[in-house]
């Protein structure tokens, strides 16, 4: 069985801690949850509101993904993180559901949780898989 390799993707937001922005095995790529922080810019303020956190943490996904050689139809399953689950649920869908075809949208868990890096009010992680 090969060993993982591991990705840090030119152009992608510098990690807030200690990973990489992909680990790939067998062809699964599985990409460390985004943060809403712009690539470039560590240091600029989080978009307001969970729409826009949710576009901007979406954004870095695809440039981890592009930089990979896929794209958001090669995902199979997201798990996206939220801290404020009743008020930002529905929102938080419309946003993430805009970026994927009719039809065709990833398995995904949804969880709330107490506090996210960065203060961040949402996190999104993906699986992936090569054709």
């Amino acid at each position: 069985m090969p060993l993982p390799s591991f990705h840090m993707i030119d152009g992608a937001p510098r990690p807030v801690a200690t990973f990489s922005h992909a680990a790939e095995i067998d062809g699964w790529v599985f990409l460390t949850g985004q943060m809403p922080t712009w690539p470039g810019e560590p240091d600029r303020p989080l978009p307001d509101g969970i729409d826009a956190q949710t576009r901007r943490v979406m954004d870095n996904l695809v440039i981890v993904l592009e930089g990979m050689g896929l794209s958001l139809k090669n995902v199979v399953q997201a798990r996206v993180y939220i801290t404020h689950f009743e008020r930002d649920y529905a929102p938080m869908n419309a946003a993430y559901q805009s970026y994927f075809e009719e039809g065709k949208l990833p398995a995904r868990t949804c969880i709330g949780v107490t506090g996210l890096a960065v203060g961040a009010l949402v996190e999104i992680d993906l699986l992936a898989r090569r054709p």
